[in-house]
This record gives C-alpha cells, sequence and structure tokens, in this order.
C-alpha cells in the first residue's frame, strides 16, 4: 500500500489516519488505543446517567441522585487526569 507523500496520514493497522486521529491522544500522554478505551468508557457511563435522568424525569421517585453522581464523579475522574494523578 503507498501512502499519500505530504505527511498527514500515519500507518496504523495497515490503515492510514490523519494525524489529527493522534495529535489530541498524544497531548494528554496516551496512544490512540489507550485514548479509545478511555473516552469509550467515559461516554458509556455519560449514557448510562444520561438514560437514568430520563427514568427520573418518568418517575421522579426513582434515580433521584444517579445522574448528579455520576457527572460529578467523571468530573472529578476528568480533573485528576488533567493534573497527570
Amino acid at each position: 500500500m503507498s501512502w499519500p507523500a505530504n505527511g498527514r496520514y500515519l500507518p496504523i493497522m495497515d490503515l492510514p489516519l490523519p494525524r489529527s486521529f493522534l495529535d489530541h491522544p498524544r497531548s494528554v500522554g496516551e496512544s490512540y488505543g489507550e485514548h479509545f478505551a478511555v473516552a469509550t468508557g467515559f461516554g458509556l457511563r455519560l449514557i448510562a446517567a444520561g438514560l437514568a435522568c430520563l427514568v427520573h424525569a418518568c418517575v421522579p421517585a426513582w434515580f433521584t441522585r444517579t445522574g448528579s453522581h455520576a457527572v460529578r464523579a467523571l468530573a472529578c475522574e476528568l480533573d485528576d487526569r488533567a493534573r497527570g494523578r
């Protein structure tokens, strides 16, 4: 396979990925795969919290603190990661 000579693509798993796919993960000290795993984990937890909030909207007695606890926990985790802990 020949790669574009402009330097905008890097071979990853035999697929050309734009450098922009790698710049941000590198800026936070992660490989693309590590960043994918971390971001997927955050996304899944946000989806779960969002679903709990939707159920809470229908039945206010259920999941009374689930969404707010999840958001606070994720915010703390993001802050800790940003500080390098």
